[in-house]
């Protein structure tokens, strides 16, 4: 390897190690509840319908922010919207940590998600993407969502410290609100020297000039023409209704198998972080090295998970034990965190051009992450209206069913792939 190859890979590394450090931490305050939701109650007055409603419209403006960013992504450099994104958060931590009356509460979390969600995610969608070869994609998506999952980790864990030390109360919380702040800015400043700018072409197809307002909107109505994006957001969108029912595993276990307090506490650890932190690499190293192929690996899981939910709706669980109920959903959740990992792989195995990737994985942002603007409220109206086992049994086969559609959208994605090839081939 070549002085200057190896120059160029270490500079790929670090520019990646850099956008999985703010990757972990640019939720962080957008999901406060997370950690401090009592504290947030008893300190900054919030019920919790407030907390709800909250959480509910900073929902709706992520969902616009992924519209907005499909122009954004392709019109303005990572080197700017990366900083600025984290910056972003930490000023309007440092806000939040003056404990606002409600209507500023209500602005502070619409704004954190228009850092997050319309300037930060998509364009760091995009990066990962462009910073590996087509060989590299599993790895590079399963690598980004294991470190976003330590790092996220390590965060929660530094800020409960914060807290804890502080004596837990209203100061501790303003003390771990900063902390929050902060790391997100000091990742911003690195963030800024690191990244390199983005080449942002003013020619178009015809060889015309033309400004970067005209070339990012000719992206935009290029990404909504190209099928093969929307058919790769509707994977991705199959993948994420089948995520958003991981949630109820818990009530599951509790309700049905009557699980132990201190059972649910380890469990939740095991479900939010280690599968995020296993999931990731397996998925990624899997689909690089062993399929060759994110559609493949994507078809294979979905069979799996679809089967494995189908015929787990029907055991007779009265009459389990806990332990086999735990092993089955952390073993159904690993396969979904490992698809989850890297389900924008197939962006460039299915030959979407890499000049209009920003708008590219915005227009999939926005479609893959729909259901969870609606979905939780779909599951769990169906367990309200439908108490016990069978509310449970429907959720499982529904969730089955988004599955089942997964593998067949997968495979038909596949049978577009092939065509693409032979048509290169031909040429």
């Amino acid at each position: 390897m070549s002085t200057q190859t190896k120059h160029a890979d270490s500079k790929k590394w670090i520019s990646f190690g850099t956008l999985v450090l703010g990757a972990g931490t640019i939720y962080k305050l957008g999901c406060l509840k997370d950690a401090f939701y009592v504290p947030m109650q008893e300190f900054m007055g919030l019920t919790h319908t407030q907390i709800g409603v909250a959480m509910s419209v900073a929902g709706l403006v992520s969902t616009f922010g992924f519209l907005v960013s499909i122009y954004l992504t392709d019109r303005i450099s990572k080197k700017i919207m990366i900083p600025s994104a984290l910056l972003g958060i930490g000023l309007l931590g440092i806000g939040l940590s003056t404990f606002p009356p409600y209507w500023l509460f209500l602005v502070i979390n619409c704004l954190l998600a228009v850092c997050a969600d319309m300037l930060y995610w998509p364009t760091m969608l995009k990066a990962v993407r462009l910073l590996g070869t087509e060989e590299e994609q599993g790895r590079m998506f399963g690598i980004l969502e294991a470190g976003r999952g330590l790092i996220d980790t390590i965060i929660a864990f530094g800020a409960l410290g914060v807290f804890a030390l502080m004596g837990s109360d209203k100061n501790a919380l303003k003390a771990a609100i900063l902390f929050y702040s902060a790391v997100p800015m000091i990742i911003g400043i690195i963030a800024y020297f690191m990244l390199e700018p983005d080449e942002i072409k003013t020619v178009n197809a015809s060889g015309e000039q033309v400004g970067r307002n005209k070339a990012a909107l000719e992206n935009v109505v290029k990404a909504l023409k190209n099928k093969n994006i929307w058919l790769v957001s509707f994977n991705v969108f199959a993948v994420y209704c089948v995520y958003c029912g991981l949630t109820y595993f818990i009530p599951f276990l509790k309700d049905i198998y009557a699980m132990p307090a201190v059972l649910v506490g380890a469990y939740g650890i095991i479900n939010q972080y280690a599968l995020k932190m296993l999931g990731g690499p397996v998925g990624g190293y899997l689909t690089d090295k062993v399929f060759h192929s994110a559609t493949k690996f994507l078809r294979i899981v979905f069979m799996i998970t679809g089967a494995a939910l189908a015929v787990f709706a029907f055991l007779p669980h009265g009459h389990m034990n806990v332990y086999f109920g735990m092993v089955m959903t952390l073993s159904i959740g690993a396969c979904v965190f490992s698809m989850r990992a890297i389900f924008f792989a197939p962006m460039d195995e299915i030959d979407v051009p890499r000049e209009i990737t920003g708008s590219a994985m915005s227009l999939g942002a926005f479609i893959g992450y729909l259901p969870g603007a609606f979905l939780y409220s779909v599951y769990g109206s169906v367990l309200d209206s439908h108490p016990g086992m069978e509310g449970y049994r429907i959720v499982f086969l529904m969730m089955a069913v988004f599955a089942a559609a997964g593998f067949f959208l997968s495979s038909y994605i596949l049978t577009v792939i092939a065509k693409c090839k032979t048509q290169s081939a031909a040429e």
